[in-house]
Order: structure tokens, then C-alpha cells, then sequence
């Protein structure tokens, strides 16, 4: 039997740092009765929800338990047990999230969806590296792409004139020997410069700073993929202020 006030709140997560959310993602998560969280999530994000029933849904390399129509039948079940949900998301959940494909099911199922924006990791691990992925007089364009299979990325970054915008990659890592390939082959110099930012605004944050040609080589020093990174390629990178913390490599 259908409850009410049962709803969904999709909401950003940021790149893990909860003071680094927003206002709105707090008080939803403070309310929530179930929160439904991602791989990437963060134990202190989750405390900010301590009546909630935490409940993972991870579906990241190697680990992908649940199918996505699963993930979104078991909110609109909860949701229609009259139940506040918050399905938490790493970063924006518009911005390489599923977020739009979750909105219109639950939408479809006649189940109330609020979005709340988070700081999108594409934009937050360069800022937080000391990388502004824009400047006036080096790159006033911004790429973002998918970076777990070719299809997603050969198609905009095989085509992307060299050095007319700054590149930045998510969830990449495990593919990014391709990347390196796929952009030198479309006329990029291996000289460019690039950064992979891994585990952004967390303890753990590490940077390794270096070219274009050693990008998923071992002098790139970072560690298997299952490490959450985003990789930043343009000469923005060559502009950066770093920040204090620690530096894997320059």
C-alpha cells in the first residue's frame, strides 16, 4: 500500500569533504530516513544523516553487486513506503552521475524528485590541486568527458584540436594508457602538460603533476584504478599554484 510523503532528494555529494557540500544537501541529509550512497562516499558524510538507514548501492569498478534498474526500484519502493530518501552521489549528480536517467524513472513512477546540486569533482580536484581549468591567455574552453571506456571518450577528444581546450577526465584512471594514445594520435604534444588529482579534499589527497607522454606509465606513480582520480591535461596545468599538502611528483 502507497504511503505519503514519501520523496527523493538526488543529491551532490561534492568531492567528498563534508563541509564541502551545500546547505540544502545538509538539511536533506539531517531529514533523511534511508540514504542511499554511492562507492565514493565518505563516513563523515554519512554521519551528517545518524537517524538514516545507511544502505550502499556501489556500483564501481569490480564491484557492481546491483544493476542501476535495481538501484531505482528499490527508492521508488521505499518511496512509496512513505519514506524521505536521499540518493547520495558523488560530485553533481547531473555531471557524469545518472542522475538524469534516475530523475525521469522515479519521476515516471510518480514519485516526488528534488535535485540538489553538488560541487562536481571535474571542477573541484583541479581547484582544490591549485588548477584553474580556465585562464585568460592559456585555455577559455573546458572538456569534460567519461573516461572508463573509448567509446565515450574517443569520439570528443579524437576530434579535439590540440591545445584549444583544457581536458578533464573522470573516472579514467584504468583507461587513461588510452587517453594518452587516443589525444597524442589527434596531434596532441606529449609535451602537454597534465595532473591527476586523486581522492580530492579528502585526507588522503594526493597530486602527481607531469606530461601528456607519461600519462598511464609507471613514472606517473599513481596506483591501481580502483583509486578515485581525475586527470587534468592542458597547459592550465603548467600555471599551477599548488596548494600546502603533499605532492606526488613533478
Amino acid at each position: 500500500m502507497k504511503r505519503a510523503g514519501g520523496r527523493v532528494a538526488l543529491v551532490g555529494a561534492g568531492p567528498g569533504a563534508p563541509d564541502l557540500l551545500t546547505l540544502r544537501a545538509v538539511a536533506r541529509l539531517r531529514a533523511a530516513d534511508v540514504v542511499f550512497y554511492d562507492g565514493l562516499t565518505t563516513r563523515q558524510t554519512l554521519a551528517l544523516a545518524p537517524a538514516a538507514e545507511h544502505i550502499s548501492v556501489a556500483r564501481r569498478v569490480g564491484r557492481k553487486t546491483l544493476r542501476h534498474d535495481q538501484v531505482i526500484a528499490m527508492m521508488i519502493e521505499a518511496a512509496r513506503e512513505g519514506r524521505r530518501i536521499v540518493r547520495l552521489k558523488s560530485g553533481d549528480p547531473f555531471v557524469l552521475g545518472r542522475g538524469g536517467e534516475e530523475a525521469r524513472a522515479l519521476r515516471a513512477a510518480r514519485v516526488p524528485v528534488e535535485i540538489v546540486p553538488g560541487i562536481t569533482t571535474a571542477l573541484a580536484a583541479p581547484a582544490l590541486a591549485g588548477i584553474a581549468v580556465t585562464e585568460r591567455d592559456v585555455s577559455a574552453a573546458l572538456v569534460i568527458v567519461s573516461g572508463h571506456d573509448a567509446a565515450s571518450y574517443t569520439p570528443v577528444l579524437g576530434r579535439l584540436e590540440p591545445g584549444t581546450a583544457t581536458v578533464v577526465v573522470l573516472m579514467g584512471l584504468a583507461k587513461r594508457s588510452g587517453i594518452r594514445r587516443c589525444l597524442v594520435d589527434a596531434g596532441w604534444s606529449p609535451a602537454t602538460p597534465t595532473a591527476i588529482v586523486i581522492q580530492a579534499s579528502q585526507t588522503g589527497e594526493r597530486v602527481w603533476t607531469g606530461r601528456l607522454g607519461t600519462l598511464g606509465t609507471r613514472v606517473d606513480g599513481v596506483g591501481g584504478p580502483a583509486q578515485p582520480g581525475v586527470i587534468v591535461i592542458g597547459d592550465v596545468v603548467g600555471r599551477r599554484t599548488p596548494p600546502a599538502g603533499r605532492v606526488m611528483g613533478a
